[in-house]
């Protein structure tokens, strides 16, 4: 499947805002500790996936009903739904320098992953968070993700590749004072 960048601009993928603060102290110091385990961005962008994937419970698994939506409240509640979870990757694989974006798919309603671009190509990456049945890992030799669609079933890989998160992503993560209210206004289409 052919990814396509929302922005032609690359420095876009680099980029900080209020959603992806890279900027952030804790997010800073997140992304030194795991620095220093790395040799190299490879080595580290698969340090930061792990960590994001495996020490950041998804709250609905976990039964958490918070709601974050910025990367430095996802690592600092350490909590959040595939979106936040993203958003938090997003935020240390930028404050390393390595371009990041934000995509989705479809299922029943619209789930949030990443990619990451090495070797002058873009490879998803999905830090949900295993369980039984989901068994996502970080990958440049093929695509790990938690969840595969199924077109007969009305499920697809939206192909864009965005710079900051879908808008529709992030009205409902602001508006949702609990993950129960969340869960009732997903997004189902993009």
């Amino acid at each position: 499947m052919e990814l396509i960048q929302e922005n032609p601009d690359l420095s876009a993928y680099l980029a900080a805002d209020e959603v992806i603060d890279h900027h952030h102290p804790l997010v800073r110091q997140t992304a030194a500790r795991l620095a220093k385990e790395a040799t190299d961005s490879y080595v580290y962008a698969r340090l930061a996936f792990e960590f994001v994937r495996d020490t950041i419970p998804h709250s609905q698994d976990s039964g958490d009903p918070r709601v974050t939506w910025r990367a430095s409240d996802v690592l600092e509640q350490g909590t959040g739904i595939c979106y936040a979870k993203a958003h938090a990757l997003t935020a240390l694989l930028r404050a390393e320098d390595i371009p990041t974006a934000l995509c989705y798919q479809k299922f029943d309603v619209v789930h949030g992953l990443v990619a990451v671009r090495f070797h002058g190509a873009w490879h998803r990456q999905d830090p949900r968070g295993n369980k039984p049945g989901v068994d996502a890992r970080f990958s440049l030799d093929g695509e790990r993700l938690a969840f595969l669609p199924d077109p007969a079933a009305g499920e697809l890989d939206y192909r864009g590749l965005y710079a900051t998160p879908h808008p529709a992503v992030l009205g409902a993560l602001k508006a949702a004072p609990d993950r129960a209210h969340l869960w009732r206004t997903l997004p189902t289409a993009l």
